[in-house]
């Protein structure tokens, strides 16, 4: 009998993998439909069919609030680590040519298909989504089997691994000119193995350094996958490094906000969180339309090569940098962008350091936060001067991204932080109202990973997807703008900032 009823469990788990792939990726299909023809990113509409998945799940009565029936679904959303792992590799690579001066190299070893297999979405770019899906299975499947993780999944990690695995190598687009064929999966090979190594060296330094201070896996890995990106710069990505860069954000992104969406009518209950959430979603349209705002009129970098990258890395913001990566926003956006997500991870050592000490406090250290604010204000004014002064200059332009992306980083995150203390929000709250205020996926990785409590590390994925409300509106005018030869339209976006001032003042006083 318990050999049947093992039978029967691992019968369900294969049924919820297979409920995970067919909900994730038909998602993302759907939201690459909804936009086909146009100059919009799925993004937008992968956060309305999410949220309603997971409101529809709970409400129907099929799952309780977090999903819990739906294991793998949960795995799914925090695989946001090995997501953003290959962001900062090709962020290294993008930021060492800059600074040493180094021609990129052309891109012939993979000519995609441009087989429109679906509407709105071609041959290559189906198997860069469920390839993505796999690889990212198997290599957190094998990061949790390696740091010893026990949770109920545990019995079926070595599974997961292996079907992740198998399926990575097996999803390539068969109708894609490959140069030479096993080089790419060779290549595809040693990615796979270098992620996993850098999610697992990454996490025993967090954790040796822990008791000093608890800095988050985050940070280590993305100093450690940036550094390898920087020493291996000349490297032509393979199939690993390529799908993921179209289609993990994305897919963690899906995840999250069906959990966010089966949390709706259980958050609403909670004290305080609607004051939260009211925060989260004016503090969304203000950061956003802000820092766009002073890159128009006073840095006067009204386009979409700046504008994107600038926001994706100035904010961390997760749903702008899985556009740029993916290619949404154009080539220069996407060349950009990594190189601006990972500028301000180097003040995170700063930022996590600050936070660690507050948690444990109980309280947010006000001079500290203050300080670094400042130093915030100071480096985007210098970028201001750079971008001003930059005359389309590739080399200035990037300088001046790079200085508004730490900038308005540290700007954002501790000046955020000190408007919300006003509000009386308790340590936990504060920082849960400004990783969804941002968009930010370092403070939620590190809320999900436990650094502020399990409250809130059941709470974020709810918290953080809310303010996703508003980027139909961020999209919307980054579509204007990609309609438009890259110019947005700078009087829309500062009214759009005007609303959020108005509205984050509600939030703390209302």
């Amino acid at each position: 009998m318990e050999v049947i009823m093992g039978q029967f469990g691992g019968l369900e788990f294969l049924n919820h993998l297979l409920i995970t792939l067919f909900l994730v990726i038909t998602m993302i299909l759907i939201a690459r439909t909804a936009v086909a023809g146009t100059r919009y990113s799925p993004v937008l509409i992968i956060v309305i069919f999410g949220l309603a998945m997971g409101y529809i799940l709970q409400l129907s009565g099929i799952a309780s609030p977090g999903l819990i029936e739906f294991p793998v679904i949960d795995l799914v959303s925090k695989m946001t680590l090995v997501a953003l792992t290959v962001s900062f590799f090709v962020g290294g690579q993008e930021l060492r040519k800059i600074i040493s001066n180094i021609e990129t190299k052309e891109d012939t070893l993979v000519n995609p298909s441009q087989e429109e297999i679906i509407l709105g979405t071609k041959s290559t770019q189906l198997f860069y989504i469920v390839r993505a899906f796999f690889v990212m299975m198997g290599i957190d499947a094998l990061f949790r089997i390696t740091v010893n993780i026990n949770d109920s999944l545990t019995l079926y990690y070595p599974l997961l691994a292996y079907i992740g695995i198998a399926g990575a190598m097996i999803f390539i687009d068969h109708k894609a000119t490959v140069k030479d064929k096993p080089l790419y999966i060779r290549k595809g090979v040693i990615e796979i193995l270098t992620i996993l190594a850098v999610v697992v060296i990454s996490f025993y330094f967090a954790q040796w350094i822990r008791p000093v201070i608890a800095l988050p896996h985050i940070f280590f890995a993305m100093l450690l996958s940036a550094g390898i990106g920087a020493i291996a710069h000349s490297w032509i990505p393979g199939p690993t490094v390529r799908s993921m860069l179209f289609a993990g954000i994305p897919i963690v992104l899906a995840a999250n906000f069906m959990i966010g969406g089966s949390r709706i009518a259980d958050a609403f209950q909670l004290p305080g969180m609607t004051d939260v959430m009211l925060y989260g979603f004016f503090g969304q349209i203000f950061w956003m339309f802000g820092g766009i705002s002073i890159l128009i009129f006073l840095a006067k970098s009204n386009h979409v090569r700046n504008i994107a990258p600038a926001m994706a890395g100035g904010l961390s913001h997760s749903g702008l940098t899985g556009a740029c990566t993916a290619g949404d926003l154009g080539g220069k956006a996407a060349s950009r962008a990594p190189i601006m997500i990972n500028i301000p991870f180097f003040a995170h050592i700063f930022v996590f350091s600050v936070l660690a000490i507050s948690a444990q406090q109980g309280e947010l250290m006000i001079g500290w936060a203050l300080l670094i604010a400042l130093v915030g204000i100071v480096f985007t004014v210098l970028a201001i001067r750079t971008l001003r002064a930059s005359d389309l200059s590739e080399r200035n332009e990037v300088k001046g991204l790079m200085q508004f992306s730490l900038g308005w980083q540290l700007t954002a995150i501790f000046g955020g932080l000190l408007l919300v203390s006003l509000g009386n929000f308790s340590i936990d709250h504060a920082v849960m109202a400004q990783s969804s205020a941002l968009s930010h996926f370092g403070l939620f990785a590190a809320i999900q990973g436990g650094m502020f409590g399990d409250e809130a590390a059941l709470l974020i994925p709810f918290i953080f997807a809310m303010p996703f409300l508003v980027h139909p509106f961020v999209f919307w005018m980054f579509g204007k703008a990609m309609e438009r030869d890259g110019q947005m339209p700078a009087k829309t976006a500062f009214v759009f900032a005007l609303i959020g001032v108005v509205g984050v003042i509600y939030a703390l006083v209302g």
